[in-house]
């Protein structure tokens, strides 16, 4: 028990829950902004993955990891064009084509992947931190949250973004009435299909910027289905959030932690077999949904395509 609370420990914890965690917290917002506006995003993981790969590959050809990054978010943007074309314009099911397109791109990089670098698995350089003077200074969590890359501090600050464009701006009403009231928010003249659209390709980039922080910063490689279930442990942090940003920063941390577990006891000298650590994470992910699943918040659209003028 003592190992477990040196400072080697919880440092290397609250520092793997961060770098597991924003993928998590990344997707889990565009997943939330895509749900808020009716659109259930079971394409998530697919994005994950197009981001992931385009990142990796750009930074590793251009040797930019800031070009990465633009190519993550580019690759998450154009398979949710797909979700957005195929859902919003046509009208399809959401959960399908959702599917669909994770097992698609699933498929698409791992092909990509082989046929670019075979059996070899190239590595990028470590990503360059930030250091906050003064705050990174702190004990225990002033390394592990205070000397980071850029991103990790643009991504928290989206939650406060997101958080008040949802409760103070004219967006956040247009968001919450496509979810709840689409034909309400039609006959004010918005245009429902519109609203959704741009909400699922805000979720597409913002899912791709995860993948390719999960390739660039965590990993420092792509690997073939890398996500490992990511982007659907996303869809649950947007649907307990109950519309709150901060919620999914907060879930962000907890199912991160569980999945740093691994090198932390590694770090505290703790033998747990790896299966058991690797289980922790969809273990929580069960033991939330039942625990809170029946007091989550749905939009009432969500999930049914609007057609203009249908009863």
């Amino acid at each position: 028990m003592e190992a477990l609370l040196t400072t080697a420990f919880l440092t290397a914890l609250i520092s793997g829950a961060v770098t597991a965690g924003m993928p998590l917290l990344l997707a889990g917002l565009g997943e939330q902004m895509s749900e808020k506006a009716g659109v259930l995003n079971v394409g998530i993981e697919g994005m994950m993955l197009a981001g992931a790969f385009a990142g990796f590959f750009v930074a590793y050809s251009t040797e930019s990891i800031a070009l990465g990054f633009v190519a993550g978010a580019l690759g998450g943007f154009g398979v949710a064009l797909l979700m957005a074309l195929l859902c919003v314009r046509l009208g399809l099911n959401q959960i399908v084509i959702g599917i669909g397109l994770t097992l698609g791109f699933e498929g698409i990089t791992a092909l990509l992947h082989y046929n670019l670098f075979g059996r070899t698995y190239p590595r990028l350089p470590a990503v360059e931190t930030l250091r906050l003077p003064g705050l990174a200074d702190i004990p225990v969590i002033g390394p592990a949250l205070f000397d980071r890359p850029v991103i990790v501090y643009l991504a928290v600050l989206l939650v406060v973004l997101a958080a008040f464009a949802y409760r103070r701006t004219n967006l956040g009403l247009y968001l919450q009435a496509a979810g709840d009231k689409p034909a309400a928010l039609d006959v004010t003249g918005i245009d429902v299909t519109r609203i959704r659209t741009a909400a699922v390709l805000t979720a597409g980039t913002l899912a791709g910027l995860g993948g390719a922080f999960l390739a660039e910063v965590g990993a420092g490689l792509f690997v073939p289905f890398m996500t490992n279930g990511a982007g659907f442990i996303s869809i649950v942090l947007a649907m307990l959030a109950r519309g709150r940003p901060v919620w999914v920063l907060l879930g962000a941390a907890i199912f991160g932690a569980c999945l740093s577990l691994t090198t932390a006891l590694q770090v505290a000298g703790v033998n747990v077999p790896t299966d058991v650590i690797q289980m922790i994470p969809f273990a929580a992910v069960m033991a939330v949904l039942v625990i809170f699943g029946r007091n989550a918040h749905l939009p009432a659209a969500l999930g049914i395509p609007y057609v203009r003028g249908a009863r």
